[in-house]
């Protein structure tokens, strides 16, 4: 018998009560997760249940004596939902797998989860303190002591090959360390990943990415053969040279702008004093003007800093450079080049996030951020102009700000423990104009369009087609340099376009 400690509200420990006493008539054990928690001193809000009754005809009944909300999961169980003041509890109700709870228990994915508590002892410990007595077959209880992943047997991968993303999570979520057995077992089958449902693989892999630290995750992935199954696009990025400049391979480089995205935007909501004193290379002013100006943004609601850490946008620096492999080119020099490997790279995005079950929101912004994240450096080896800057938020618009960000973790992760170079200066100061220029003069440079496309199309008798993209282009460019400021301006101007393109009008 082990005493846990919990620190339950009076709501959740009544529910339980209540759920004790429905389920009075029939064996029901509290497992899985649960009792991990409790045994963890972790938080829980969702309670596995395992009983030898109906399953889904207890769980509907339960549902309407707490009041709650009853959903048929799938075979295995069934859920009940009922919300409180400040969140939801969960109920989630299977029915005994195998004679025996000691059977149900070695069915299990790992021994963490492997272990049960009748519900009534557990409501009895949480409300008078009494000893918890467990169903360990496994020696879990030990290893949640020793804060030790260990998978319940040998097959446990083959019957459901997403615990291999699971194993990962777990590690991150309860500080755990993984058994030398159950490593070789993960590497073993990591194969077998694909045969997990695409929704649930994106769950997983999301959970993996969201804390800070994704990259050495990410890296753990790779050791494993996980990483290049989930994502056999990066196979030949590994040990795929680049120019001098940079200090990892493809591969490489691609993890390490992950890890300098999450730098970068830890920096960037710390203290401007903070700021000055990191120790991270940069322009220190320049960071910190960048840093108020994403505030005023957030105050705009054209910019969100916690948008930043999400796995979607982790996702888009993993994958801002998925189209080098294919475009990889060197000359008779040795010069590597990579001509045209953010266009290259939009098609892969679209079959990994696709493959992924991804919405359509999250592919186009990995897409655009694939796409244009070369931008932003390009323009700091010129002088910038506002039609350069003009055109570059005409086609991202407040996801150009995003794409910015991306552009310099690249540039940090493009030299890994090497010093940066001028060009960070040029980058940084460039990424501050586009940002002052795009959130202080907004309507100045992409002004309200004087004329609707349907109004320019019926005014000069037009055809539909590229021309009136074309057109409209021009005219807000001119609008953007003060040339033109009415209705009767653009109409002349578009004319004058025409005439000298050689397109009649009426």
């Amino acid at each position: 018998m082990i005493r846990a400690q919990h620190n339950l509200d009076t709501e959740t420990l009544h529910l339980l009560q209540q759920a004790a006493h429905h389920f009075n008539n029939q064996r029901a054990y509290l497992v899985g997760g649960s009792v991990r928690n409790l045994l963890l001193h972790e938080p829980c809000i969702d309670w596995d249940i395992v009983t030898d009754g109906d399953a889904p005809q207890l769980a509907r009944r339960l549902a309407n004596k707490l009041g709650g909300y009853y959903a048929h999961m799938h075979d295995k169980a069934s859920r009940v939902v009922c919300k409180l003041e400040q969140q939801e509890i969960i109920f989630d109700i299977a029915p005994l797998q195998g004679d025996t709870i000691e059977a149900d228990l070695h069915q299990r994915d790992f021994t963490i989860n492997a272990i049960a508590s009748p519900l009534t002892t557990v409501v009895e410990h949480l409300t008078i303190g009494g000893d918890l007595t467990l169903i360990d077959p496994l020696n879990g209880r030990a290893d949640c002591e020793s804060r030790l992943l260990r998978a319940v047997n040998d097959a446990v991968f083959k019957h459901d090959p997403l615990r291999l993303l699971r194993a990962v999570r777990f590690m991150t979520r309860y500080h755990l360390s993984i058994d030398q057995g159950t490593e070789q077992i993960v590497t073993r089958d990591a194969s077998l990943l694909p045969l997990a449902a695409p929704e649930r693989t994106h769950e997983e892999l999301y959970a993996i990415l969201r804390p800070d630290g994704a990259t050495e995750r990410l890296r753990f992935l790779d050791r494993h053969g996980l990483f290049t199954t989930l994502f056999p696009e990066f196979i030949p990025a590994r040990g795929m040279r680049q120019p001098y400049l940079h200090h990892w391979d493809v591969l490489g480089h691609s993890l390490e702008t992950v890890a300098m995205l999450e730098q970068l935007t830890t920096l960037l909501q710390q203290s401007p004093e903070h700021v000055q004193h990191s120790p991270l290379e940069t322009e220190k002013q320049d960071l910190v003007a960048i840093q108020s100006l994403l505030r005023e943004a957030e105050q705009q609601g054209i910019f969100q800093f916690a948008t930043l850490t999400t796995p979607v946008m982790k996702m888009a620096a993993l994958l801002h450079d998925i189209g080098k492999p294919v475009t990889y080119s060197a000359d008779e020099e040795g010069n590597i080049r990579f001509y045209h490997h953010p266009q290259a790279g939009v098609p892969l995005v679209q079959q990994i996030m696709g493959r992924l079950h991804t919405s359509t929101q999250e592919r186009r912004l990995v897409q655009q951020v694939t796409a244009h994240h070369m931008r932003p450096g390009q323009l700091s080896s010129d002088t910038v102009t506002p039609r350069a800057i003009r055109r570059y938020f005409v086609d991202l618009g407040p996801t150009g700000l995003y794409v910015a960000l991306v552009s310099l973790a690249d540039h940090l992760a493009m030299r890994g423990p090497e010093p940066l170079t001028a060009a960070w200066a040029n980058h940084i100061g460039t990424t501050r104009l586009l940002f002052t220029r795009y959130i202080r003069e907004r309507d100045r440079i992409i002004p309200p369009r004087l004329v609707a496309p349907e109004e320019l199309i019926r005014a000069l008798k037009l055809e539909r087609g590229p021309l009136i993209g074309q057109l409209l282009d021009q005219i807000a460019e001119a609008q953007a340099e003060g040339l033109l400021h009415s209705k009767e301006d653009v109409l002349w101007f578009a004319q004058e376009k025409l005439q000298k393109a050689g397109v009649q009008t009426e």
